[in-house]
C-alpha cells in the first residue's frame, strides 16, 4: 500500500477516467473503487462489520477499502483483466468508518459485498472470501469480524438445523423449562463400563442428556465403538426407570469423513436421537453431517471446540456471534454459546446476543448486545443454545434469568462433582430447575430473590442442600475480554 492520502485530498478517491483506471501500475484500493461513501448497500448485499487497527501513518479509510478489495476481486497492483468482467459488482465496497468508542488507533469499517461473489449454500466459499486472505494484510497491525448481515436470497441457499429447536422439544416431549445435561467427567481415562455407568446415574436423577466431551474420540483407554454400546445401554435403561426421553450426546468427530459416517450410523442403529461433533472438524464436514442427520430424522450437537483461536482477541479474530450465523445456516441444532456467569469467557450482554442469533426468526440490531445488524433468517428451524462450563446449582436463577427457557442447562463438574455422588448430583440440578421455574411462573423476582428459593427448596432436598453447601458462593468473577463497543461515535467520512 502507498503512501496514505487523507480524506478529502484530490486525486485520493476512486478513479472514474478507464485510462487513467487501467494504466499499468500500483493505485490506492480507495482510487480502485473499493470505497465508496455514497454507496447505499442493497437488500440483496452481505454486509460486513469488520474492527480494524491499521499500522502507523495507514489512512483508515484506505485501510478500510484494502479491506474490501483483498476480500473480494483486488491485488496489489492494477490488472487490466478486470474488465474482461463485470468489475463494478464484482469489487466489495467499503462505504462507511467510524473510530471505535474509546480505543484509540481501532476502526469498525463497514464493507458490502454483491450476492454473486459467493457460491450458493457454502459456508466454506464465504469464510474463504471474507476471512481468507485479507487478515493477514501487513497494512493491518490486526483485523477482527465483528458482526455480519446475510440477505435472505444467500439465507435461503442454506438448509438449516436439521432438527430445530421446536421439533426437538415435540420428539422429547418435554416443555416450559431449560433442558438439563451433563458432560461426563474426567475427559478421558474412563473404561467404557465405568463411562456408562455415569450416563446411567445422570439421567436416572433427573437429566435430560448426559455427553461427551469434546476430546473423547476414540483413545487406547476405551474406543469409540464400546464408549458407544455402553452410554446407549446407560441411556436405555435410564428411559425406562424414569419414563422419560433421554438422550446422549456421542460425539462421532473422526480423523475423516468415513470415520464420522461409520460412528454416525452406529450411533443410529443403536437408537440414539443425537449426535456431536466439534467445530474443529471444518465447514465443509459440518454441512456434510447436517445433511446426514436430516436424512436419518437426528439431532446433531455442536460443541464449538476451537472457537476461542478465532474469538477470543476483541482486536484480531471473529467474533462468535458471526461463528453462530455460520453454524445456524450450516445446520447444527444444539451450540454450546456461552454462559456469562461460569468459567468460560462471556459478558453477560453480548452472550445474550449470540443466544438471540440461534433463536429469533428475525435478529433486531441491538448494539449493547453487539447486534449491528438486522438479520431475516427466513423462517429457518432455530438452534437450541447451550450453557456450559462451570455452573453449579446455585446459579440456576441467574441462568433462567439470562436465557430463559430455550436453552441447555449442562452442569458436568456440577454434577459429578456432588459429594454424594452422580445421581444426587443430577437430582439437586433437577429439583433447582425445578423450584425456580415453579417461581418464576408464579410472578416472583428469581433475579433477585433466587438464592432465597434455592435455600427454601434445600430444606426438603437433601443432594441439593449438599451442592449448595459445596458450591453456593463459588463464582469466576474475572473481567470479560470480549465487550460490545457501542457508543454513537462521529464518522471518519
Amino acid at each position: 500500500m502507498n503512501k496514505p492520502t487523507e480524506p478529502g485530498v484530490a486525486g485520493a478517491d476512486q478513479i472514474h477516467d478507464k485510462k487513467k483506471r487501467y494504466s499499468a501500475g500500483v493505485l490506492k484500493y480507495r482510487q480502485m473503487g473499493y470505497w465508496d461513501a455514497d454507496y447505499n448497500p442493497k437488500d440483496t448485499d452481505t454486509l460486513c462489520l469488520f474492527r480494524i487497527t491499521p499500522q502507523e501513518g495507514v489512512d483508515p479509510i484506505e485501510a478500510a477499502a484494502a479491506v474490501a478489495g483483498e476480500s473480494s476481486t483486488a491485488t496489489w497492483t492494477v490488472v487490466w483483466t478486470d474488465r474482461l468482467t463485470a468489475c463494478d459488482s464484482y469489487r466489495a465496497k467499503a462505504y462507511k468508518v467510524e473510530p471505535v468508542p474509546n480505543t484509540p488507533g481501532q476502526y469498525f469499517a463497514w464493507v458490502a459485498y454483491d450476492i454473486i461473489l459467493f457460491e450458493e449454500g457454502s459456508i466454506a466459499n464465504i469464510t474463504a472470501s471474507l476471512i481468507g486472505n485479507v487478515f493477514s494484510f501487513k497494512p493491518l497491525k490486526a483485523a477482527r469480524l465483528e458482526d455480519i448481515r446475510m440477505p435472505v436470497a444467500l439465507v435461503k441457499t442454506f438448509k438449516g438445523p436439521p432438527t430445530g429447536l421446536v421439533v426437538e422439544r415435540e420428539r422429547l416431549d418435554k416443555f416450559g423449562r431449560p433442558l438439563l445435561g451433563a458432560t461426563t467427567k474426567p475427559k478421558l481415562g474412563l473404561s467404557g463400563r465405568n463411562y456408562g455407568r455415569v450416563i446411567y446415574e445422570g439421567l436416572k436423577g433427573g437429566l435430560d442428556f448426559m455427553k461427551d466431551d469434546e476430546n473423547i474420540n476414540s483413545q487406547p483407554f476405551m474406543h469409540w465403538r464400546d464408549r458407544f454400546l455402553y452410554v446407549m445401554d446407560g441411556v436405555n435403561k435410564a428411559s425406562a426407570a424414569t419414563g422419560e426421553v433421554k438422550g446422549s450426546y456421542l460425539n462421532v468427530t473422526g480423523a475423516t469423513m468415513e470415520d464420522i459416517y461409520e460412528r454416525a450410523e452406529f450411533a443410529k442403529e443403536l437408537g440414539s436421537v443425537v449426535i456431536m461433533v466439534d467445530l474443529i472438524i471444518g465447514w465443509s464436514a459440518i454441512q456434510s453431517v447436517a445433511n446426514w442427520a436430516r436424512k436419518h430424522d437426528m439431532i446433531v450437537h455442536m460443541h464449538r471446540a476451537g472457537h476461542g483461536t478465532y474469538t477470543r482477541q476483541k482486536n484480531h479474530g471473529v467474533s462468535f456471534r458471526v461463528i453462530a450465523k455460520w453454524l445456524r445456516l450450516a445446520g447444527c441444532d444444539h451450540l454450546h454459546t456461552g454462559t456469562a456467569v461460569g468459567k468460560l469467557e462471556g459478558d453477560p450482554m453480548t452472550v445474550q446476543g449470540y443466544y438471540n442469533v440461534c433463536r429469533d426468526s428475525y435478529t433486531k440490531q441491538d448494539l449493547p448486545r453487539g447486534l449491528f445488524f438486522d438479520q431475516d433468517w427466513a423462517d429457518m428451524r432455530k438452534v437450541m443454545p447451550v450453557a456450559s462450563g462451570g455452573i453449579h446449582a446455585g446459579q440456576m436463577h441467574q441462568l433462567i434469568d439470562l436465557f430463559g427457557d430455550d436453552v441447555v442447562l449442562q452442569f458436568g463438574g456440577g454434577t459429578i462433582g456432588h459429594p454424594a455422588g452422580i445421581q444426587a448430583g443430577a437430582v439437586a440440578n433437577r429439583v433447582a430447575l425445578e423450584c425456580m421455574v415453579k417461581a418464576r411462573n408464579e410472578g416472583r423476582d428469581i433475579k433477585n430473590e433466587g438464592p432465597e428459593i434455592l435455600r427454601k427448596a434445600a430444606q426438603t432436598c437433601t443432594p441439593l442442600k449438599q451442592a449448595l453447601d459445596t458450591w453456593g458462593e463459588i463464582s469466576f468473577n474475572y473481567a470479560s475480554t470480549d465487550t460490545s463497543d457501542y457508543a454513537v461515535t462521529p464518522s471518519v467520512a
